[in-house]
């Protein structure tokens, strides 16, 4: 396995600008990571939520969620026709600066000079969330066709791995970072994880700023309307890429434990803020581990069996994570999620990069996104409402069993992606 990892599956990384992409990448998502997680936990401690006793915390976290999905989904209707007709690599640079100032505001927030927010509660937050939302559509549009001009089509799965792999990384480092350093001495030390945010927004810049970007075919100038009427048509008509993104669609919308997590962890692990952090990131550690398998042994000729496998397991695991009361076996299901999850990702990507034509991959990554980013917004809405509304351990477990019955549904009504082999598009 070693030699393996030491040959081909580390082949794409002789590509300077790709190397240079998967580092801002990494640089990127522990930004993000950070940024989101530490919002989080300065609402859910800073503001007296759990005091009320009547479930107020799942009103907020659903509200932090829907502040991000709303503008996002709006958003991405524009950001994936522009992804298809400006330099992909400019929409990343400005939305990276962008974030960075969100970073700032955030620090200056924290600064006694701006005590006087507080008197406006949590919604001065609420609106860096809204301002998130829009900029993340542009750069999900943005990042998946950047990746593929980077890269020959023969290694698109392979790039897609190791993508996966150190978005994974930044997953697992920022929520364990921003909740140590927060936590720290119960100091609650928001200013500290921002600043800190700030310079890795500005180490992801210079990482872009390297990549020399190739002329890629554009489409041709029409309208938004259009633009979009184009786009949705091509996905809607391809039932495989359909196929894969439903199955991650309602995985996610379902089983999206990971959003009632700062409750769970606070109320059945009886854990605080460092202890969130930890169990924030298991997912992403399971990911990372199924990441490497998969560099060794891609989902190529059996890429179909094991995404629908992949879901179901995430959906089983899911529902063993909800009757955990031991922190560290709670821990290992959510690192199985993750693991089995991570399946899934790779081969949405593959078939996603394979399948459309370079000119429409900016509204097709638009359509993922709708699809995808949003849904984990949407899903710790559902999450959050199904939890106040069942319980949270009920809620969990009738999310497991919704996941399992899509993956049913979906093979039912798509029995060819049940031998999907990807190795036939390279």
């Amino acid at each position: 396995m070693s030699a393996l990892l030491s040959k081909k599956s580390l082949e794409i990384f002789r590509i300077k600008d790709y190397r240079n992409f998967v580092l801002g990448r990494l640089f990127l998502t522990l930004a993000i990571q950070m940024q989101m997680t530490t919002i989080i936990l300065q609402v859910y401690y800073e503001y007296g939520l759990t005091e009320s006793g009547q479930g107020k915390e799942y009103e907020v976290i659903g509200l932090i969620n829907l502040c991000e999905v709303i503008p996002f989904i709006i958003s991405c209707f524009y950001a994936g026709h522009a992804a298809d007709i400006y330099s992909r690599r400019k929409i990343i640079l400005l939305s990276n600066t962008l974030l960075l100032l969100g970073s700032v505001l955030l620090y200056c927030f924290c600064l006694p000079a701006f005590g006087f927010l507080k008197d406006f509660s949590y919604y001065p937050l609420l609106i860096i969330v809204i301002l998130f939302g829009i900029v993340r559509a542009f750069l999900a549009s943005a990042m998946s066709p950047f990746m593929s001009q980077l890269v020959p089509r023969n290694l698109y799965t392979q790039a897609a791995t190791w993508n996966s792999t150190f978005w994974h990384i930044g997953a697992i480092l920022g929520p364990v970072l921003s909740a140590w350093i927060y936590g720290y001495n119960n100091a609650h030390n928001a200013k500290m994880t921002y600043l800190i945010n700030c310079v890795l927004f500005i180490a992801g810049m210079i990482t872009y700023i390297r990549i020399s970007e190739k002329q890629s075919e554009k489409s041709k100038e029409e309208g938004i309307v259009q633009s979009l009427k184009v786009g949705l048509k091509f996905v809607f008509n391809n039932k495989m890429l359909l196929s894969a993104l439903s199955l991650d669609l309602f995985a996610v919308l379902f089983g999206g434990a990971v959003a009632v997590l700062i409750q769970f962890n606070d109320q059945i692990l009886h854990a605080g803020p460092e202890a969130f952090g930890l169990l924030r990131t298991s997912p992403a550690i399971g990911a990372v581990i199924s990441a490497l398998i998969m560099a060794v042994y891609p989902p190529q000729k059996k890429a179909g069996r094991d995404l629908l496998l992949g879901v179901v397991a995430f959906g089983v695991f899911t529902i063993a994570f909800a009757f955990c009361t031991n922190y560290w076996l709670a821990f290992f299901m959510l690192a199985l999620t993750g693991a089995f999850d991570n399946i899934s990702v790779v081969v949405r990507h593959s078939i996603l990069q394979l399948m459309t034509p370079d000119n429409m991959r900016g509204r097709v990554s638009a359509v993922n996104s709708i699809f995808i980013g949003s849904s984990n917004e949407i899903g710790g809405v559902e999450s959050n409402f199904a939890a106040k509304l069942m319980g949270l351990v009920p809620s969990i477990v009738f999310g497991g069993v919704m996941t399992i019955i899509t993956v049913g549904v979906v093979a039912k009504l798509n029995k060819a992606i049940r031998k999907l082999d990807i190795s036939k598009y390279h």
